[in-house]
């Protein structure tokens, strides 16, 4: 009986396992898996993204009027043209000191209010809540509310309403580049916008922080406050303080929509995607002097960020000098 029991299962088992084989090498094969979940996100980012940016490089070199298909070659004119452009290159110099100050800017005003929030005791979820909630909001509604109801330029804006108060004449906001009081409106507008999210990032490195760090330097006598600030806070956010400044900076070269609402089709102001962006949409549609723009910022972020990256020590490991 026991014989051919044994018989039987030896018998079986091999099939059996010829069976459950295949459905279990798929399920356990992680190549197989890792390919099935990213290759989606893999097509839409070579079809989106890396080819445009490939057909954006060929199209620089060559003709394209009110076409995206080359007809002749020009080989650099076109980035001649470009960069002997006085509106493009100064839209370069004046955001490059636009991001010198709305970086640095942003970044204190989101560290600031992360620890502020980090020192709450009660009600912490509702005002992270309150600081986050402008990341949702889309630029194009931000920008027209800040030039419909708070610098409207008119006396019933809110802002010429406060300063009817202490007896200052309306000031037209967004009017004329002299003097440049818009600034002062787009930089308001992209603070409100940005410094939400970018507070939630130190945040959460705050409170990954070791408490234990800050013990010991009360048992060694430091001040809780400033000291224990810039000796163990602002190190220990020093890889999210680069990220952050990364992200800032590209962020500002790429600036596009508050200001095309809000300074409309006046020719001072532009950022360099606005300036492209009447070049290769605008009365010639040259596509390929606009590629040819396009190409030179994007160097110049790429430039920028890496010197930061290089200049901050980013990814360089905690033990490396």
């Amino acid at each position: 009986m026991s014989t051919t029991t044994t018989r039987d299962l030896a018998s079986t088992s091999p099939a059996g396992t010829e069976q459950t084989r295949p459905r279990g090498a798929w399920r356990g094969n992680r190549t197989f898996n890792f390919w099935l979940f990213t290759s989606p996100f893999l097509i839409g980012l070579i079809v989106f993204v890396y080819i445009p940016i490939g057909w954006s490089v060929y199209l620089s070199f060559f003709e394209a009027r009110f076409t995206v298909t080359p007809s002749d070659f020009v080989g650099l004119d076109n980035y001649r043209e470009i960069l002997t452009n006085g509106g493009f290159t100064g839209s370069l110099v004046t955001f490059t000191v636009f991001a010198a100050f709305i970086v640095p800017t942003t970044w204190a005003l989101s560290l600031g209010l992360a620890l502020l929030v980090n020192r709450l005791r009660f009600m912490r979820a509702f005002y992270r809540s309150v600081f986050f909630l402008p990341t949702a909001c889309s630029y194009v509604a931000a920008s027209l509310i800040w030039k419909m109801s708070l610098f409207s330029g008119v006396r019933f804006g809110l802002a010429n309403t406060v300063l009817g108060w202490f007896g200052v004449a309306d000031i037209a906001w967004l009017a004329n580049p002299d003097p440049p009081w818009y600034w002062l409106v787009i930089v308001t507008a992209r603070l409100w916008l940005q410094s939400g999210f970018y507070m939630i990032l130190f945040l959460a490195a705050l409170q990954n922080i070791p408490q234990e760090l800050y013990e010991a330097a009360a048992i060694d006598g430091a001040e809780r406050g400033r000291q224990t600030f810039r000796h163990i806070t602002l190190p220990q956010l020093r890889a999210t303080s680069t990220a952050v400044i990364l992200l800032l900076l590209v962020a500002a070269y790429q600036a596009f929509d508050e200001f095309f609402n809000l300074l409309a089709k006046t020719t001072w102001g532009r950022p360099p995607l606005v300036e492209l962006y009447y070049t290769a949409l605008g009365q010639d549609q040259n596509y390929g002097k606009g590629s040819a723009g396009a190409v030179v910022l994007t160097a110049l972020i790429c430039f920028v960020t890496l010197f930061q990256g290089k200049f901050m020590g980013f990814g360089r490991g905690d033990g490396s000098k």
